[in-house]
């Protein structure tokens, strides 16, 4: 891989390991790119702090801390700095404010839950509800179409277990969107490493009927996960047939 455009750091509260650790693990693997893409923040209203993400207070360190390294580091890697974010429509315009003076290079979007954090509506919890696959499917195509995010992550994150017809006829208007817009769609290294409900076989095959672009995304937790080529070997054996992006457009 010549990028990973999708690493955490400690802020995001579920990951591990220093800014410069990720830094120094991406130089030793042989990546010419590496772009930090942690769980952005939300200004939830009245005063409810997540624990699955940055805080707010931790978007000035953030900054500071990968621009140091961004210039530090300039002749072994480029480094671009980005977040990983949900597209919640009530909160995007507070989300825009906070960020609205900072260096940001890219969003990607993933589409984890399906309302704020507190009503803890995990896009990944097993379901047969035609109505919460849908609704994943409205907010990764309404995400997409504000042209605010670079791919669409893990986009087989959804874990529905009802009508395979259903299932089908849903992801496939979900890939169709995603290649009209020309929108990446992201095959996750850490769901191979750790067993996940994704990547999954069906939604991939839908995905190469369809014709999409796909990305690799490693989705490191550790900056070891960053040296970990075998698992880079087995995503694009999964990648077989599809168009691989190696490197985006980022200004």
């Amino acid at each position: 891989m010549k990028a990973n455009y999708h690493t955490h750091t400690k802020r995001c509260q579920h990951a591990e390991g220093e800014d410069r650790e990720y830094v120094e693990a991406a130089i030793e693997a042989g990546y010419e790119i590496l772009g930090f893409s942690d769980h952005c923040p939300w200004v939830f209203p009245h005063g409810y702090i997540s624990h699955v993400r940055m805080d707010t207070s931790e978007v000035d360190g953030y900054f500071v801390s990968l621009e140091s390294l961004r210039k530090e580091y300039e002749r072994d890697i480029t480094i671009f700095i980005g977040f990983e974010a949900e597209y919640f429509p009530p909160l995007i315009e507070e989300q825009e404010e906070l960020l609205k003076d900072y260096p940001l290079d890219y969003m990607i979007l993933a589409q984890h839950f399906l309302g704020g954090d507190r009503e803890n509506c995990y896009a990944g919890s097993e379901t047969d509800s035609v109505d919460t696959l849908r609704n994943y499917v409205d907010l990764c195509i309404g995400g997409m179409q504000t042209g605010r995010y670079k791919y669409l992550a893990h986009p087989d994150l959804i874990h529905y277990v009802g009508d395979s017809a259903i299932y089908e006829k849903e992801m496939k208007r979900l890939c169709e969107a995603m290649k009209e817009s020309n929108i990446p769609l992201e095959m996750n290294i850490l769901g191979l490493l750790t067993g996940r409900n994704y990547p999954t076989g069906r939604f991939w095959d839908i995905a190469k009927a369809v014709g999409n672009r796909v990305i690799i995304g490693m989705d490191a937790h550790t900056p070891e996960q960053l040296l970990n080529q075998n698992y880079v070997e087995k995503a694009k054996l999964l990648c077989e047939g599809m168009e691989i992006v190696e490197e985006l457009e980022i200004k």
